[in-house]
């Protein structure tokens, strides 16, 4: 992989996006993670105004202080970048509260995290002139679907979205991103726990790199066994139950002989 070359190319792939929209730069959310982290590396080298925003809700400590430490490696090295720390948690709280849901959905109080997220980068955005950078990866956004429709999943452009989780790694270790990053266990951030991703997914990205690969070559899960099937088995899984977010919303189209 030619890191060097893939990282040029990115960041005039921005810069000219910027130019064709008429915007002024980017707002990216600062997770604490190698993707929102290599997402936002990119949007500073291109030298347009670049907006950090750290959101925490009850956020793991771990992740808000490598957050906060690589928004200040940035804006020490990029005066382009501008950061702001919009918390939350009170917002959540109320949200949480004024549902008044008995059964206490985790996983839809989880996704709605990510949306308040959405809507606090847009206000920016709006405020800016700026756009929504998104940090998915292609293994999360055309592999298994790991993104929340309408939350992370909810950007105007995507420019790490056809790099796969190990080519994310290269391109943060080529930009000297900082190792803390690096060597962190990949989380989504939306659980009052530690889960990782792999312990929701049930794979390494690693691994469901391999399936996608082994799927694009028109492999089934006959070809496998043990491990190797499991793991396959995770994604065509994953990619069919998630499949509603990687396509356009479905459109009814009235027929012509009856208008």
């Amino acid at each position: 992989m030619n890191t060097l070359k893939i990282t040029e190319n990115i960041i005039n792939w921005l810069k000219k996006y910027i130019e064709k929209s008429h915007a002024k730069g980017f707002v990216v959310g600062i997770s604490g993670g190698i993707d929102s982290a290599l997402t936002s590396t990119l949007c500073a080298k291109t030298g347009l105004p670049s907006l950090c925003l750290d959101m925490p809700i009850f956020q793991n400590l771990n992740e808000k202080k490598r957050a906060a430490n690589h928004i200040q490696w940035l804006t020490e090295n990029f005066n382009n970048v501008s950061s702001k720390t919009i918390d939350l948690t009170n917002v959540f709280t109320s949200f949480k509260n004024s549902i008044k849901d008995d059964k206490n959905n985790l996983l839809s109080l989880a996704n709605s995290r990510s949306r308040l997220r959405m809507t606090t980068l847009y206000y920016f955005a709006n405020l800016n002139n700026h756009l929504v950078t998104g940090t998915g990866n292609k293994v999360e956004d055309f592999g298994i679907g790991f993104y929340t429709k309408y939350g992370d999943g909810g950007v105007d452009i995507s420019p790490i979205a056809d790099l796969y989780k190990t080519e994310v790694f290269e391109l943060a270790k080529h930009l000297n991103i900082i190792n803390d990053i690096i060597i962190a266990k990949p989380t989504d951030g939306l659980w009052d726990d530690e889960r990782t991703d792999e312990d929701q997914i049930g794979a390494s990205y690693s691994e469901l790199e391999w399936a996608m690969k082994q799927k694009d070559l028109g492999k089934v899960s006959l070809d496998f066994e043990g491990r190797e099937r499991e793991v396959y088995n995770i994604l065509i899984k994953l990619n069919k139950q998630n499949f509603h977010k990687m396509n356009p919303i479905p459109i009814y189209l009235v027929p012509d002989e009856l208008r």
